[in-house]
């Protein structure tokens, strides 16, 4: 059986050159999905990824990740749109670093694609009517 997480990979500076994506692909048959990244030569690395593959092979892929020095943040919250009390106002939109936050036109109502989402939060924030709610 299959499973699909979210992590954030905090990298140290000294690793942020190595391949360690292509060894989670290779060594622990791992599917991997760039969310966000933001990696910068001698500083600290970030790096959100979904990771999809089997229980076991999924769990030797942290263990590895977890070996090198790199941090994990599971990201075990979600992102909820609470259309009730949504204005359609669209200033989440703005902030959304995913696109996971979107306008449909000619009708002007939010679509939120959860799947995209990444609980970056910024759209709690950006949101006036708090129509945007995390769930832990």
């Amino acid at each position: 059986m299959n499973v699909s997480r979210k992590l954030v990979l905090h990298f140290p500076k000294q690793m942020v050159d190595h391949p360690i994506i292509c060894y989670l692909v290779r060594d622990y048959n791992l599917i991997f999905n760039v969310l966000r990244a933001q990696v910068n030569p001698q500083q600290e690395g970030l790096l959100i990824i979904e990771l999809t593959g089997s229980e076991e092979d999924y769990e030797r892929g942290v263990d590895y990740l977890k070996g090198l020095g790199v941090t994990l943040q599971f990201l075990s919250q979600d992102i909820r749109h609470l259309d009730d009390r949504c204005t359609d106002c669209g200033a989440c939109t703005g902030v959304c670093p995913t696109g996971a936050l979107s306008l449909d036109r000619p009708s002007m109502r939010l679509i939120f694609d959860d799947g995209k989402c990444v609980a970056c939060e910024a759209c709690l924030r950006a949101c006036p009517t708090r129509a945007m709610v995390a769930e832990y």
